[in-house]
C-alpha cells in the first residue's frame, strides 16, 4: 500500500510527470496550467475565468498536504519534482477574460495563455516580495504561497499590458 501511495503522491506533485523533466522542471511544470486553462478555454469558454480561479484553488487546496509529504519523502525543502506550485501560480496569472465577452466570461486567448506563461515563469525566478519571505514558510505552505506570490505579480503585470497593448490581446 505505501509503494501504491508514494506513486500516486509523485503522479501529483509531479503534474502527471511534467516535474520529471531533466532540465527546467518548474517550467514544464507550468504547462500543467497552460493545459488547465487551456481545458476551461475550449471546454467552458463562459466559465474559463470561474473555472481557472476554482482549479487554482482545487490545486492549492491538495498541493499544501502534499507539499508535507513531497519533503518528507524527498528529504529536502521545495523538492524539484514538486510543480503544483507552479500550476497553481501559473492558474493565478492566467485567470483572466475576454473583454468582448464581458466579466467574467469568454476564454481571453493564446496570446494571453502565452503572455502568462512568460511573466509567471520570470516572477517566479525573481520573486518579488512577498514571494521570497512566503517561500520560508514550513513544508506545503512554504512550497505554494511564494508562487501563488509569483502569480499575482504576474497577473499585474499582464493587466499592465492589457492595457498599454490592447491591441496584441484582441480575438
Amino acid at each position: 500500500m505505501t509503494r501504491w501511495r508514494d506513486t500516486a503522491g509523485e503522479w501529483l506533485i509531479s503534474a502527471g510527470g511534467l516535474g520529471f523533466a531533466p532540465v527546467a522542471p518548474g517550467s514544464f511544470g507550468t504547462l500543467g496550467g497552460v493545459a488547465l486553462a487551456a481545458l476551461w478555454g475550449f471546454g467552458a469558454p463562459d466559465h474559463y475565468f470561474l473555472g481557472v480561479l476554482a482549479s487554482a484553488a482545487a490545486v492549492a487546496a491538495v498541493g499544501v498536504p502534499l507539499g508535507h509529504w513531497a519533503e518528507r519523502h524527498y528529504g529536502r525543502k521545495d523538492p524539484q519534482r514538486y510543480v503544483l506550485d507552479e500550476v497553481a501560480g501559473y492558474l493565478l496569472a492566467a485567470a483572466w477574460w475576454a473583454p468582448q465577452a464581458g466579466f467574467p466570461r469568454g476564454f481571453p486567448g493564446w496570446t494571453t495563455l502565452g503572455a502568462a506563461f512568460f511573466l509567471f515563469r520570470l516572477t517566479d525566478v525573481l520573486k518579488p516580495p512577498p514571494a521570497r519571505r512566503l517561500e520560508r514558510l514550513p513544508g506545503g505552505w512554504g512550497i505554494l504561497l511564494d508562487d501563488l506570490a509569483a502569480g499575482v505579480w504576474a497577473w499585474l503585470l499582464l493587466a499592465a499590458l492589457h492595457l498599454v497593448l490592447p491591441g496584441l490581446f484582441r480575438a
